[in-house]
């Protein structure tokens, strides 16, 4: 870590736009901004000397630079330990889980493997802490050749930056594999030298005099390649310079180059050739280590000092550098395989001397030359290093390799497998796809069938692949089959997996009927008893059994859930959410998937959370809240962001039709959902529609759109259809069908007895009942609906008795339930049917004009998100945790968000935001 003040900047050719903007980023680092920036272009096009140059003339301002080594590609969290080490004064600062996942991954403490998104947070939480002193820099220097997990985790933070005093800059070569890490990072391609500046570097790199004309040919030659056009002027006669640049072949950049370097190679002595070998398959650039094996090669003791003198490579602190990583590639390109595994082993011995068991590791393995079974050991070991620090990536690819050196086959599958579950943790589902590829069935016990089984499943659920999501509860049956008799526990739990995956693909799944899954769970109930046990017979129930013989099961089952503590609810699944709903506990169901979020949160499991947020926006709607609905999406595109996916994908139909979304645009999302396999979020969104439909009154639509849905009943998935299917009967004509689907509800009211349930069934009742009858009716769904948390349902409630009592010519009476209709239609963003209960109190006589809170529409959707939770009593350090951003940022917005609305406090921001 270097603390740099002025001095005065290095001048480079044809670079000053790009040298202004990185200057601007870090003028911006000092005045409380951060910022990111991936610098990507061709080797030898000018990235580090950009860098170089824009950091040279620095004040009052903290560098840490990085290097990428493509020997540490495969060290998990290298490149990261390489970053925080000289920033651990600022550890102290730093929320202890996230300071303990940062120092665990980075090995410098030993605990339970951490989420690499934890890790991340761990990391921007430091950054922020150390920004606090003054503006820090961080420069990322061939970030193509860092390890994935520390790639991973800096571009996670990247993406998150925003008021932390941090700059964050990447330079690395194009790559497909970079560019999907740091996707959402803003990019500065660099390209080649203009004409000018091109011409000017090749005269003033030549030892002689120099014709403008053949520089500017040659500048046109090499696409303006800095490097290429220096290397050429100084190891090209002027002669085969003027040759070359009347020929139609291009000059030697990339490939080409290398065949220079390779040429200068074979201009020394071969133990000098040999030691530059060495150190080229050293890619740490260890002179002990690399002195140590040529040692046991019997190269001279001169041959470092001679390899230095040859300009290819230099000294620095035990290190030795290429002159660039072309020649390293050259030097290591230029000789046989054979050779090059020689070197290997050599390193592989030396570092086992040293104790080094992942470099030992690594090198055995580059040197084996067929199946070796103590390689493979090696590796395996090294992998399981890897695992304990949650590098998952890394434990997959050291786990394949050992594949591939593994004799046996059961062995070798058994290590196939192992690493494609690792590849699939780590987000590399095309590569855990191509690990299952190479099982052969000979090679795997029962055991490992079903988890293969498994696996892909969930990968087809990941990729969103149509024709695995709806063979997907069919497959996991398959797997639990597979496990029946030798591995109870896994049996259950893939059951379990079985119906959360039923529940997402619902009507669409392909070869197996709801109830032959209900019947595979009460199979699965039988064999171990245990917390398992019991949620499989409560769903086996909830399947196959009449309500009421269904109730006390599930309830049990939504017990064992609510006494569990955070991290054993977060392993059991969120099959709860069908158990609360199912039994009409909606305040169990948010309070569930509540403390789910927050497990998983803390444990960094991203996935995890990205999965129970959505299911909350999905629960807040059924209570009818669209605007808590909303915070719910954006912190799911606040996820997607964090990890670099397009938050635009993030569409919930259900919540466009609540919030009053045209309806062209809604009808087009749900049509969308048809060709996903994910049945249930087609149906989500027609629910939505239907809702919507009877908000504005179209009743025979809304009546003819939940029709197909409620014949095809699903669980509780239909239950929540009933009340709107009984007002879209009702006002449509259709009071035989609403009569029965009324008196469905009224029995689950009398055996459940939620004051939500009790509240649906007397609404629906009131609206069948004459005159003389429903006013009781009316007036006791909105008692049980207040002591409910379905705020929608209360509303609507109020809106159905203000309209009767309109109809009955009680006018006054009517405008009091109205305007209290109107009131919570308004704060809970639902303007259709807030629109429709203004209209039915204007025919009272009374005009109420949509309420707008000054200010809050100039908020911009994170300021919203981070203002609703600050109003709601969540601290800054809650609030950073849940939108995966640092406190800085949090404060940044809240200050904005109190100029903006004139507030002060968080108790004046509560009353603003909630009229």
């Amino acid at each position: 870590m270097e603390h740099r003040d002025y001095r005065p900047a290095v001048s480079l050719l044809g670079r000053s736009a790009e040298l202004e903007l990185l200057q601007k980023l870090i003028l911006g680092a000092r005045n409380g901004e951060s910022s990111a920036l991936v610098i990507r272009g061709e080797p030898g096009v000018g990235k580090t000397a950009l860098l170089r140059c824009a950091t040279e003339s620095l004040r009052g301002t903290t560098l840490v630079r990085v290097d990428g080594f493509e020997a540490e590609a495969e060290l998990a969290y290298a490149g990261l330990q390489r970053l925080c080490a000289p920033l651990t004064p600022f550890l102290d600062a730093v929320p202890s889980r996230q300071r303990d996942a940062v120092q665990v991954a980075i090995g410098v403490a030993d605990g339970l493997a951490p989420e690499r998104y934890l890790v991340g947070l761990g990391v921007l939480s430091l950054l922020a802490a150390a920004g606090q002193t003054q503006p820090l820099l961080c420069v990322i220097d061939d970030a193509h050749q860092l390890d994935r997990e520390s790639l991973e985790v800096l571009a996670f933070v990247a993406r998150r930056l925003q008021a932390e005093s941090v700059v964050l800059l990447f330079a690395a070569r194009d790559g497909d594999e970079l560019e999907m890490i740091t996707a959402g990072v803003p990019t500065l391609r660099l390209g080649g030298l203009d004409s000018l500046s091109a011409a000017q570097l090749m005269k003033d790199s030549a030892a002689g005099a120099f014709d403008p004309y053949l520089a500017a040919r040659i500048a046109e030659q090499t696409g303006g390649n800095p490097l290429a056009m220096i290397d050429l002027a100084q190891d090209f006669t002027l002669q085969q310079l003027t040759d070359a640049s009347v020929s139609d072949e291009p000059f030697p950049i990339g490939r080409r180059l290398e065949l220079h370097y390779r040429q200068q190679l074979r201009t020394h002595p071969d133990d000098v050739q040999a030691w530059l070998l060495l150190a080229a398959a050293e890619r740490t650039g260890s002179t002990e280590l690399i002195d140590q094996a040529a040692e046991r090669l019997g190269l001279g003791g001169q041959s470092s000092a001679l390899a230095e003198r040859s300009g290819l490579v230099s000294f620095a602190r035990d290190t030795v550098s290429f002159r660039h990583p072309l020649v390293r590639s050259a030097v290591y390109n230029a000789f046989p395989l054979a050779e090059r595994r020689r070197m290997h082993g050599a390193l592989a011995a030396a570092s086992a001397e040293r104790g080094l068991l992942d470099d030992e590791a690594r090198h055995a393995a580059a040197a084996a030359s067929d199946t070796d079974d103590d390689v493979a050991d090696l590796l395996e070991a090294a992998a399981d290093r890897a695992g304990l620090r949650g590098a998952l990536s890394s434990r997959a690819r050291s786990l394949a390799r050992a594949a591939d050196l593994t004799s046996d086959t059961g062995r070798r599958s058994r290590r196939l497998l192992a690493a494609a579950e690792s590849a699939a943790g780590a987000g590399a589902a095309q590569f855990a796809l191509s690990l299952l590829d190479k099982l052969h069935a000979d090679g795997m016990d029962a055991v490992a069938r079903g988890r293969s089984i498994t696996l892909r499943a969930m990968l087809a659920v990941f990729l969103a692949d149509p024709a695995g999501v709806i063979r997907g509860p069919r497959d996991l049956l398959a797997a639990a089959d597979a496990f029946h008799g030798v591995a109870p526990e896994l049996e259950q739990r893939t059951l379990i997996r079985a119906f959360e995956l039923a529940l997402t693909t619902e009507w669409m799944m392909h070869d197996v009927t709801l109830d032959q899954l209900g019947v595979r769970l009460r199979e699965g109930a039988t064999v171990q008893d245990g917390p398992l046990a019991v949620a499989l017979r409560a769903l086996s129930a909830h399947v196959l059994l009449p309500y009421h013989e269904a109730v006390p099961l599930m309830r049990e089952a939504l017990m064992l859930l609510q006494q569990a503590d955070d991290s054993e609810l977060l392993d059991l699944g969120v099959f709860g959410v069908a158990l609360a709903t199912g039994l009409w506990d909606e305040r169990a169901c948010v309070e569930l998937l509540e403390r789910s979020a927050r497990a998983a949160r803390d444990a960094g499991s991203l996935r995890g959370l990205d999965t129970t947020l959505w299911v909350l926006s999905i629960s807040e709607l059924v209570r009818g809240d669209p605007i808590a609905s909303g915070l719910y999406i954006e912190q799911v595109r606040e996820l997607r962001r964090a990890i670099g996916y397009a938050a635009e994908q993030v569409v919930n139909a259900s919540y466009l039709a609540w919030s009053g979304a045209p309806r062209a645009e809604v009808e087009a999302a749900a049509q969308t959902t048809l060709g996903t396999g994910f049945g249930g979020a087609h149906t989500i969104a027609q629910t939505g529609l239907s809702v919507r439909d009877i908000a504005e009154g179209h009743y025979v639509a809304a009546f003819d759109r939940l029709g197909p849905m409620v014949n095809r009943p699903f669980l509780q998935v239909t239950y929540q259809q009933l009340p709107d299917y009984v007002e879209a009967a009702a006002r449509s004509g259709h009071l035989d069908i609403a009569s029965a689907a009324a008196r469905q509800l009224r029995g689950h009211a009398d055996i459940s007895g939620t004051p939500w349930i009790r509240g649906l069934a007397d609404r629906c009742a009131a609206l069948l009942a004459p005159d003389a009858d429903a006013e009781p009716l009316y007036v006791a769904a909105i008692g049980w609906l207040e002591q409910s948390t379905a705020i929608g349902d209360l509303a609507r409630a109020h809106l159905l008795y203000g309209e009767w009592l309109r109809r009955m010519k009680r006018r006054r009476d009517a405008r009091e339930q109205l305007r209290a209709a109107v009131a919570i239609f308004e704060r809970v963003g639902a303007p259709p049917f807030a629109a429709r209960a203004r209209s039915e109190l204007a025919a009272t006589g009374e005009h109420s004009q949509r309420t707008e809170v000054v200010g809050v529409a100039s908020l911009t959707p994170r300021e919203s998100t981070i203002a609703s939770m600050a109003a709601a009593g969540r601290t800054n350090q809650e609030i950073s945790s849940t939108l995966f951003i640092s406190t800085n940022t949090v404060d940044y917005h809240l200050r904005k968000v109190f100029r903006k609305l004139g507030a002060s406090s968080r108790r004046q921001l509560a009353e603003i935001l909630t009229p």
